[in-house]
């Protein structure tokens, strides 16, 4: 009975993690699109020089990469929403089991955790792999500014 509200819990805090992360990268986003917008302006003007086409290429490498990042980073958000779906519901059936006295339901109560921790499991691993993908955005940048 306490497994899925801990969970929830959990997911709370991941998924409060995870839109931090989002809201971030987003503004990173706007900000980088800003600044490409202004250097686009310039193109045909004569004082468009080298350094800022280098410029303008590696922001439209990182924007690139940044909207994948974006992409894993709603994944997670979405893993960890259905894994609290599935704890509500998993509470729920734990609900109805203890007030009419049903044990026929415990392999759905079963079910529904489990499927719960699977999609925990999911929202973990688009969160690696999104925070790889951050470090390679930044090292990319430090790269491309030498």
């Amino acid at each position: 009975m306490l497994a899925p509200g801990l969970m929830i819990s959990a997911c709370g805090l991941l998924l409060l993690g995870m839109n931090n992360k989002y809201s971030l990268v987003v503004n990173r986003i706007r900000l980088l699109n800003e600044e490409r917008r202004k250097k686009l302006r310039k193109v045909d003007e004569p004082e468009f020089d080298y350094q800022e086409n280098v410029r303008l290429e590696s922001i439209n490498k990182q924007l690139e990469k940044l909207t994948y990042r974006v992409q894993l980073v709603r994944n997670a958000v979405l893993f960890y929403t259905i894994a609290v779906a599935l704890f509500v519901v998993t509470s729920l059936f734990i609900g109805f089991s203890y007030l009419f006295d049903v044990t026929r339901i415990n392999s759905f109560i079963t079910t529904f955790f489990l499927l719960g921790m699977l999609s925990v499991l999911g929202g973990v691993i688009f969160a690696a792999y999104e925070t790889y993908k951050g470090y390679e955005i930044v090292k990319f940048e430090v790269e491309s500014e030498e």
